[in-house]
C-alpha cells in the first residue's frame, strides 16, 4: 500500500504516541483483560491512522469533454446557485462528502491551466453544513479547459480537518487525473459546473477520485 507524503511524518509520531500512552496505561492498570484490550485499540486505532494516508496508483481514463471526480466519498449536493467568489456566474455545484475512512488524495476533474488560486481561513462546521463552503477553512481552484471553459473546485475543511494541502499554484498545467491535493481527517470538494455540463451522479451516490464521471460537457 502507497502511503501518502502528508503521511509520512504522522504515522511514526501517532506509533510513538500510542507505544507511550498504551507503556503508561499498561503500568497503571494491572488488569490483563484491560491491558488486551487497551493493546487491540491501539493497534485498531493505528491501522485506521495508516489506512486514512493510502494514496492508490492506478491510470486514469483521460476524456477531455467529463469532468471526473477529484475525490473518494458520497455526493451529497447537486443543486444550481451563484458562484460569486471568481466565476461570478450560475453554476451546478455538485459537492463530494469525505469521511475519515475515504481516500483523501484530491485530484484534478479536467485537464488544463490553474487559472485562479485563493486559500480562506474559516471556521470548522461539519463539512455537510449548508455554510461550510462559505464560512469553513476552504480553498477555491479555477481550471481553464483548452476548449476555454473554466471550471472551479473548492476544498473544504470538515470539523476534523485542520489541514487543506495543495500543490499547484497558478499558472500551472495539470492533467486530468493528477494528484494536486490532499485534506486531512474528514472534509469536503465542491465543484462548480456550466449550467449545460450533463451530470452523470445522483445525490447519496459513492464517487471514487479519478475514476467516477461526475458530468459531461457539451
Amino acid at each position: 500500500m502507497n502511503i501518502h507524503k502528508e503521511g509520512k511524518k504522522i504515522i511514526p509520531v501517532a506509533a510513538l504516541i500510542l507505544g507511550l500512552l498504551y507503556a503508561l496505561l499498561y503500568w497503571l492498570i494491572p488488569f490483563q483483560i484491560v491491558q488486551i484490550v487497551l493493546g487491540v485499540a491501539a493497534v485498531i486505532f493505528f491501522i485506521l491512522v495508516v489506512r486514512f494516508f493510502r494514496d492508490p496508483e492506478f491510470p486514469v481514463a483521460k476524456n477531455p469533454k467529463q469532468i471526473i471526480a477529484p475525490a473518494d466519498g458520497k455526493v451529497v449536493v447537486i443543486e444550481e446557485t451563484e458562484e460569486s467568489e471568481y466565476l461570478k456566474d450560475r453554476r451546478i455545484q455538485v459537492s463530494i462528502f469525505m469521511s475519515p475512512l475515504n481516500v483523501h488524495v484530491n485530484r484534478s476533474p479536467v485537464a488544463g491551466e490553474i487559472s485562479y488560486f485563493k486559500y480562506h481561513p474559516g471556521k470548522f462546521l461539519v463539512a455537510w453544513h449548508p455554510k461550510s463552503s462559505t464560512d469553513n477553512e476552504r480553498t477555491s481552484i479555477g481550471l481553464k479547459l483548452p476548449s476555454g471553459v473554466e471550471i472551479m473546485m473548492r476544498q473544504v475543511a470538515g470539523a476534523v480537518a485542520r489541514r487543506i494541502c495543495f500543490y499547484s499554484k497558478t499558472g500551472d498545467t495539470v492533467e486530468q487525473g493528477d494528484k494536486f491535493g490532499f485534506i486531512r481527517f474528514g472534509s469536503r470538494i465542491d465543484l462548480y459546473l456550466p449550467l449545460d455540463a450533463d451530470i452523470k451522479v445522483d445525490l447519496n451516490e459513492i464517487s471514487y477520485g479519478g475514476k467516477t464521471i461526475i458530468a459531461e460537457l457539451p
